[in-house]
């Protein structure tokens, strides 16, 4: 049985303890961490065990913080049911409107959850694609990931560069790319791995950097997969199949 069955199992059968359980909390706290969520990894646990928000004398946190958490988890399902599948816009845009779906920007009427982006935006001060072009641009960058025969750990961050680049929603496009991150290493035998919040400056810095520099983000991402295989290790021992 490989990785991405077993997660299915453990997924299936509600195992509390396993590496899903790990895996849904860490990648959910990370994920929306570097992106300014307030909820400490604890907390994290907390909504993922008991689906409840009781945080004692903890600091109070934003609702938004919350249910992208939640949401998060319901979206990291959604992706190990629909590994089979190959990459595309569909499952990119579905990704999103699980993200944001009951949040306050899913509200506003220009947010467009679940669609391509209606107005330009930036990330880190660098222009990114257009609306009007953001359709044609995924389609291209799609068709020529899925053109490879048995994509490679390289092809992968290179296909989460570009998405980065186009940046094809308002908001959340951080958070579904790390989710495809995550599904096409998984779906290809690929150690997967999760980008911690506490190297989110190195890994800003890869995306930046990569086309002068691509090893800035290749390394931090594969360290970042050092760390998991030493959790597939510790659940499954070393002889796991990927």
């Amino acid at each position: 049985m490989n990785l991405a069955k077993k997660l299915l199992v453990e997924k299936r059968e509600k195992f509390h303890g396993g590496l899903y359980h790990k895996t849904q909390v860490n990648l959910a706290y990370n994920s929306n961490r570097i992106e300014g969520s307030k909820l400490t990894e604890e907390q994290t646990r907390f909504i993922f065990e008991t689906r409840t928000i009781g945080f004692k004398d903890q600091e109070a946190v934003p609702v938004d913080d919350i249910i992208e958490t939640s949401n998060h988890f319901v979206a990291f399902d959604n992706m190990l049911e629909t590994l089979e599948a190959p990459l595309n816009g569909t499952i990119i845009k579905n990704f999103h409107s699980i993200l944001k779906s009951s949040t306050q920007d899913a509200r506003k009427p220009w947010f467009n959850g679940g669609e391509w982006k209606k107005l330009p935006n930036e990330v880190g001060g660098i222009a990114t694609s257009l609306p009007e072009a953001v359709a044609t641009d995924i389609e291209k960058l799609t068709d020529w990931y899925i053109s490879i025969e048995k994509p490679s750990f390289e092809d992968i961050v290179i296909y989460h560069h570009r998405f980065e680049q186009i940046h094809p929603f308002q908001d959340g496009n951080g958070r579904v790319g790390r989710l495809v991150l995550f599904r096409e290493c998984l779906k290809h035998q690929i150690i997967p791995f999760i980008i911690d919040d506490s190297h989110k400056q190195f890994y800003y810095r890869g995306l930046a950097e990569f086309e002068r520099i691509p090893e800035y983000l290749l390394e931090t991402c594969r360290s970042a997969q050092d760390t998991f295989k030493t959790w597939v290790e510790y659940f499954y021992g070393i002889d796991c199949e990927l």
